[in-house]
């Protein structure tokens, strides 16, 4: 055979292993250039007081969560009752910031029925109606959460449905040693 037909043939077969070895990554485990950053301001409006905002400032001297969902996120609702555990059992203040909920007249209704039907275990709910404050997170999806130390600096980013054996092993250990390290 012609060697001008094996070369194309090698550099297909190439091209197609490295997209297979790409597929094959896990997001959750694509490192976050926000760790060890502080985090990212927002001042967004309240999903129940809209006349008035929450910002990442407002959580300062606390370790704190920040969690970004959506009410047509499926992997949203499937992390929910995750979620709600971990901020009932270690009492760590959480802001759940509402990403670009469309899909109704009146913005914010959909997760306001969405937080009713499954329960609110936010200490705040910021609106993002247009998704600049989740750019700003380098946000690629939803859901993804992160942890803050009390200073502010990220520590940590979930990307996906937090799952319980991420909480044990991973967010719970993390939130007590950097309330120690805090004081």
């Amino acid at each position: 055979m012609n060697k001008k037909f094996f070369i194309p043939l090698i550099a297909f077969f190439a091209l197609v292993g490295l997209l297979l070895f790409g597929l094959n990554n896990d997001p959750k485990l694509i490192p976050s250039p926000f760790i060890g950053q502080p985090a990212p301001d927002f001042k967004l409006p309240k999903l129940y007081k809209p006349d008035e905002t929450v910002s990442a400032k407002d959580m300062e001297g606390e370790v704190w969560i920040l969690n970004i969902w959506a009410s047509w996120c499926a992997p949203c609702r499937a992390e929910h009752k995750v979620l709600t555990s971990l901020i009932a059992k270690e009492k760590v203040p959480t802001i759940g910031m509402n990403y670009k909920d469309y899909g109704t007249e009146d913005y914010g209704d959909e997760a306001v029925k969405w937080l009713a039907t499954l329960g609110n275990p936010y200490t705040a709910v910021a609106v993002d109606a247009e998704g600049k404050a989740g750019i700003d997170w380098g946000v690629v999806g939803v859901p993804e959460t992160f942890v803050m130390d009390k200073k502010g600096i990220v520590r940590y980013k979930f990307t996906g449905p937090i799952y319980p054996e991420a909480v044990d092993d991973i967010i719970i250990p993390l939130i007590d040693k950097l309330r120690k390290e805090a004081g």
